[in-house]
């Protein structure tokens, strides 16, 4: 009786260590799985993550062939200036201490992507006849790149509130005092533009004080091609 006792004490312990076995094994191999998993997960993301920084002026998205990249952000408040991004080359931004407060402007070629221009003007300082003589001398096939900073709207008169419509504008006859406007279209554009986004200036919204929010508008520009 005695030796059967034992038997099966041996028994109870041997299935007990067979069983912790097994499930060490099990639970080790899941682990393994699930980390290779999250080291793929984890690759996966990274490479993503570095498409993204390596693609032309930090897009979501590459461009097609025969179009170009473009990124352009409004002014914070009257405290951080604007930026405009077109195929990776900033052509205004506060370190190239080129932006003003006002309309930011860029005109660019749409055939050879080269630039034309690059004033700021301060609707403070500025007389709206010196962006009208700016403006109305554009060319058929240049892109214009906006980007408001503090107060876009200060004495535009329906001149020229006419003319950046003409230029794909849906915004530019509701821009207001310290409104955010982005803005990215042409001459002899026969819609309008994709390219713009708008935001009133209200206290009661207003992200900073007596300013919205920062508007960012990004994409692709397809060449002109005759």
């Amino acid at each position: 009786m005695r030796a059967i006792g034992i038997v099966r004490i041996l028994v109870i312990v041997f299935t007990l260590l067979l069983t912790w076995y097994c499930a060490e094994k099990m639970f080790t191999k899941k682990w393994e799985a699930r980390s290779l998993r999250n080291l793929f997960a984890n690759q996966v993301k990274d490479e993503i993550v570095q498409k993204k920084l390596n693609r032309k002026c930090g897009n979501d998205k590459e461009c097609p062939e025969n179009h170009f990249a473009f990124r352009v952000i409004s002014g914070a408040a009257n405290v951080v200036g604007p930026s405009i991004c077109l195929e990776d080359k900033i052509l205004m931004s506060s370190v190239k201490n080129n932006i003003g407060r006002g309309l930011n402007i860029a005109l660019v070629n749409g055939k050879m992507w080269t630039l034309y221009f690059i004033p700021a003007f301060s609707l403070y300082v500025y007389n709206i006849k010196e962006v009208l003589k700016f403006l109305e001398p554009v060319k058929d096939g240049t892109l214009i790149f906006i980007a408001s900073f503090d107060d876009p709207a200060t004495k535009l008169n329906e001149n020229a509130r006419d003319l950046l419509t003409s230029y794909g504008s849906s915004f530019a006859k509701k821009l207001g005092f310290r409104d955010s406007w982005t803005f990215v279209g042409g001459k002899g554009l026969k819609h309008k533009s994709p390219f713009e986004q708008h935001l009133k200036n209200d206290k009661e919204n207003n992200k900073y004080d007596g300013w919205p929010e920062v508007l960012e508008i990004s994409g692709c520009i397809p060449r002109k091609m005759d």
